[in-house]
């Protein structure tokens, strides 16, 4: 969290305005919202959506739009509740409907974010006032098939098998995404809703735009999201007026006599958003800090919208005024998506809290397919998974990434791997099409340390290094807990440090590397040139046992060169543990002994050292699921 004294002010907002054709003038006449056009439909109130980004008008980022601001301040004026989104979480509007808005349905997350490459909606509404006789639509009277909703779009008939509910001023109704409805001519509208400008369009009345043609419908999209059997009446919110994973809202009266101040504080969970529906006064926050030159204490006025920072501390509203307070909630989100993307399979599975897998799938990496096709495949694999096991999006803190290569973690792209030959894959960003929810990727071999660190062989240690002796040879750091990564990008590559000057060529292009010399791939290579035959590791490990004597210099090669690069990683790090994973990892002591003899007799101090312990990993092809999980 940033210093307090940096980020506790309110901020004053002002709205992007909508001229859409059912809209009137009383934001403009009776709220005092600055546009010059006839009609104002709708002010963006707090907004970071791009058709609509709200503008701050106070203190040191006047000017900015919010998310200029969120980006320069940090995302932790947010607060930590909000850390499950992957975009701004919430959008607000003030809406005038002078007609009859356009029957309409909005997508869930996973069907807008496939679709539309943004968040699903779902929204409350207030209704600040209502004309005499005004209703709007919500939801179906009875259960209609899929063919019979079809037929009435086609024939005019829909309004006969909507729900008219009429409203009045104080009204609030909660819309899930896909509950079809339409606000109705005569009403005012305070509108809190998930981040989303997606909306199906099932019936217009005929009306036609700007251009003089009759506007879009979206048919066959409405079909697929619409829940077409009646509502039943949602639970209380009870003490909030609208109570959701999205957002929490609140309502404030302050009366200017017996109720004239209000008295709250914004923790480091939430920002706190406050809407003016009618009044005035002043809202203070932090107190008069003479040392910052944020604003603590600002006037409001009917209309107005105000942004309190994550972390700000007490606040005080006084005055005259009904409003609206909202706040991001934690979520109770107990699961993790875990996916470990390899040269040849990729697995998928579900962590819970206690760094348990739930379940988990393989599938063929297929590498050879563009980057944009294997990240779709993984994104909808996932969400089978997830369907499989009962476990809504809304439960689900992230998805973690391992990846071959290096890796750009900060933004999300894998920079470069010559594993699946990828080259600047804006990983985050494509997978998020398919899951609405944060996202981390890593280095494949770190996440199989940090599984192997938090849940297996090492989870009493602090400083653990792992090597994977696959294909490849992965190196992952733990240290303190946490990956160990530099400062640059791609981490550790352990299996690229050079044990053998121009030896061996590497994958990597250089000569002599770890990996030419320690991975499975190089000892079937060393295998096959001294026996001339095909043989697996086990196989090898087999015949040497037994005392073939051509095998046993392969494989007495292979510990010595191996036990050279764990000799440069303990004179280095001088961790608690060395892991070993992957396949050849489970020879078990005919490795593991002779590499202890190794490391105790060639670290620099020797026994006199503080030796580490060398083991085998035991979360086998689990590790690196468990271990991108723990990237949330």
């Amino acid at each position: 969290m940033k210093n307090r004294r940096e980020i506790m002010s309110v901020y004053k907002l002002k709205p992007s305005c909508k001229d859409y054709l059912w809209g009137g003038r009383r934001l403009a006449d009776e709220y005092g919202k600055e546009y010059d056009g006839d009609v104002l439909a709708e002010t963006w109130e707090l907004s970071c959506h791009p058709d609509g980004p709200s503008t701050i008008v106070n203190g040191r980022y006047a000017g900015k739009t919010l998310e200029q601001y969120i980006e320069e301040a940090g995302k932790e004026v947010l607060g930590t509740n909000c850390r499950r989104f992957r975009d701004f979480p919430i959008l607000i509007k003030f809406i005038d409907a002078k007609q009859n808005l356009s029957i309409q349905v909005h997508p869930d997350n996973r069907y807008a974010l496939k679709n539309e490459g943004q968040y699903g909606k779902t929204e409350m509404w207030y209704v600040m006032d209502a004309e005499k006789d005004a209703f709007l639509y919500y939801g179906f009277k009875t259960e209609i098939s899929k063919e019979e909703f079809a037929r009435r779009i086609q024939e005019d008939t829909l309004l006969e098998v909507l729900n008219a509910v009429p409203v009045q001023k104080g009204d609030v109704l909660f819309i899930e995404s896909g509950t079809i409805h339409a606000i109705g001519a005569g009403i005012l509208i305070a509108e809190i809703q998930q981040n989303s400008n997606v909306t199906y369009r099932v019936y217009d009345y005929g009306r036609v735009g700007k251009d003089g043609k009759k506007r879009d419908l979206h048919i066959e999209k409405a079909l697929a999201v619409t829940n077409r059997v009646p509502l039943i009446k949602s639970k209380s919110s009870y003490p909030h007026v609208a109570d959701c994973d999205y957002f929490t809202v609140d309502k404030l009266n302050l009366d200017g006599r017996m109720m004239r101040r209000m008295e709250g504080y914004v923790s480091e969970e939430s920002f706190v958003s406050i809407l003016i529906l009618d009044g005035e006064g002043t809202v203070s926050c932090g107190g008069q800090d003479k040392a910052s030159d944020n604003d603590t204490q600002v006037s409001y006025k009917k209309g107005d919208s105000l942004f309190l920072p994550a972390g700000s501390g007490a606040y005080v509203i006084e005055g005259s005024c009904d409003a609206l307070i909202t706040t991001i909630r934690e979520k109770a989100a107990p699961v993790r998506i875990g996916i470990d993307i390899g040269g040849t399979d990729t697995k998928i599975g579900l962590v819970d809290v206690h760094q348990k897998l739930i379940d988990s799938v393989c599938i063929p990496t297929a590498a050879e397919r563009p980057a944009q096709e294997v990240i779709r495949t993984i994104g909808e694999t996932a969400l089978a998974l997830m369907e499989k096991n009962g476990i809504a999006m809304d439960q689900c803190v992230g998805a973690g990434i391992g990846v071959p290569g290096t890796v750009d973690r900060k933004n999300g792209v894998v920079r470069y791997s010559n594993n699946i030959r990828w080259e600047e894959v804006p990983l985050a960003q494509e997978i998020g099409k398919y899951l609405p929810i944060p996202v981390e990727i890593a280095n494949d071999a770190d996440c199989a340390a940090l599984g192997e660190a938090v849940a297996g062989a090492g989870k009493d240690c602090s400083d653990v290094v792992m090597l994977t002796l696959g294909t490849g040879v992965g190196g992952g750091i733990i240290l303190d807990g946490e990956i160990y990564e530099g400062r640059g990008i791609g981490g550790s590559e352990l299996g690229h440090m050079v044990i053998v000057e121009n030896g061996e060529p590497c994958t990597c292009g250089r000569r002599g590397c770890l990996e030419a010399y320690a991975s499975a791939t190089a000892l079937k290579r060393d295998a096959r040139r001294a026996a001339g035959k095909e043989l697996e590791p086990g196989e090898i490990f087999a015949l040497a046992a037994e005392g073939d004597p051509v095998m046993k210099e392969v494989v007495d090669v292979y510990i010595r060169r191996l036990g050279l690069g764990i000799v440069n990683i303990v004179n280095i790090f001088r961790p608690q543990l060395v892991l070993l994973g992957g396949g050849i990892s489970r020879q078990g002591e005919i490795l593991l002994a002779p590499l202890r003899e190794i490391v105790k007799k060639e670290c620099f101090g020797g026994e006199k050292g503080d030796m580490p312990e060398i083991e085998e990993a035991v979360l086998g092809n689990d590790a690196g699921m468990i271990g991108a999980a723990g990237l949330l």
